[in-house]
């Protein structure tokens, strides 16, 4: 299968089917040409049908030029105007006595394909409005619901149905198989990475942590230092969280790795996914206001970051034991255009859809509370804020 074009298979058997059914009713057409009211006018459709199939046949065999926008929808849709367009001749073409005789209608089983294009297009909903467009055009022909027409009605919703589920789930399966192949390859080049970095960085950083701790004074800090990088890096190419087949990530996987000597973190036992995009910013804040910490309490300083699952939000907060943020400092911060955390933390947050605050003091240190419902990244939600 190919995973970028999984429903090739689909529209490629749908023209095959098309070319069948467009030779079958030729045939019958031509059987019983002398018993329609108008032979010229049933000549006349076969050559719409012949000049229709041919086009669909075409448009059918490939999605078209422009990327990311598959023409055969818009065929599809067409088709099944068409298709009903040339049911609807059957009055002008065949006598009431065939009519009445449940001899086919024009286009007969030809009209039956683009059902199978909305599925395969738009999947089961897709075919059942299909089924419910070319059913109610027979049924306006015929004038009638006999068991004839409840027969051919059933299986136009079936066939809609089942070829729309399947189009569906060869789509899902794709999606999960081209999230595989990826991990697949991420994993085999951080291998590759991971080797690299052991004989070379790994050694070098662990070298200047038992050194700087050998050496001590102002060593010891670098060879610490060293050492909070040797556990981060060490994290970093042995984790790798993967992404799920519907774009998730768990945020655990993530934040463990911001975990070192002095810096402790909290988790809860179970997985909590969420949306990469969102997974990548609570990260940043994260990472953020641990930065601040370096720079107003000190690069030794001992932090700690807790993760809570709350069901219907997240709680992500990161605490020091500093001398606190003195009161007005943020306002005036904001206040005076600079960047720093109203445009880095609370901006990202808010975007999100979140709720990020601050409590701070002397006695207390700082304490950062992000807050992320889950309702607001959802795909409806960023809908909604678009």
């Amino acid at each position: 299968m190919d995973v970028g074009r999984p429903l090739e298979p689909l529209w490629r058997g749908l023209i095959v089917y098309r070319l069948l059914t467009f030779t079958t009713h030729v045939i019958a057409v031509l059987a019983a040409l002398g018993e329609y009211r108008s032979s010229t006018g049933a000549i006349a459709v076969l050559a719409v049908i012949a000049a229709w199939t041919a086009a669909t046949t075409v448009f059918y065999s490939s999605p078209g030029a422009r990327p990311g926008r598959d023409r055969r929808r818009v065929v599809a849709v067409l088709d099944v105007l068409v298709s009903a367009a040339v049911m609807a001749t059957t009055r002008y073409v065949e006598t009431t006595q065939q009519i009445d005789a449940d001899a086919p209608v024009m286009g007969s089983v030809w009209a039956s394909a683009p059902v199978l294009a909305l599925a395969i297009a738009f999947g089961p909903i897709g075919g059942f409005v299909g089924a419910g467009v070319i059913s109610g055009m027979l049924i306006a022909v015929k004038r009638q619901v006999g068991a004839v027409e409840l027969s051919d009605i059933q299986l136009l919703i079936l066939a809609g149905l089942t070829v729309g589920y399947a189009a569906w789930v060869m789509q899902r399966y794709a999606e999960r198989l081209r999230v595989a192949v990826a991990a697949q390859g991420a994993a085999a080049e951080r291998e590759r990475l991971a080797r690299s970095i052991h004989d070379g960085v790994l050694q070098v950083l662990s070298h200047v942590r038992r050194r700087g701790a050998e050496l001590g004074g102002p060593a010891a800090e670098f060879g610490e230092l060293a050492g909070e990088q040797e556990v981060a890096l060490r994290t970093l190419i042995t984790s790798g969280a993967p992404v799920a087949a519907d774009g998730q990530l768990d945020l655990l996987a993530e934040i463990a790795g911001l975990a070192s000597q002095r810096i402790t973190v909290s988790l809860p036992g179970t997985p909590v996914e969420l949306p990469a995009h969102a997974v990548d910013t609570l990260l940043a804040v994260a990472k953020a206001a641990l930065s601040n910490v370096d720079h107003h309490v000190g690069r030794d300083a001992p932090a700690w970051i807790l993760v809570e699952d709350l069901g219907d939000a997240v709680e992500v907060s990161v605490r020091d034991d500093g001398p606190g943020i003195p009161a007005g400092r943020l306002d005036a911060a904001a206040a005076e255009g600079r960047m720093g955390v109203a445009r880095s933390m609370q901006g990202r947050i808010t975007d999100l859809g979140g709720t990020i605050s601050c409590t701070t003091g002397p006695d207390i240190g700082t304490e950062w509370t992000i807050r992320l419902p889950r309702t607001a990244v959802t795909p409806a939600a960023k809908g909604r804020r678009r």
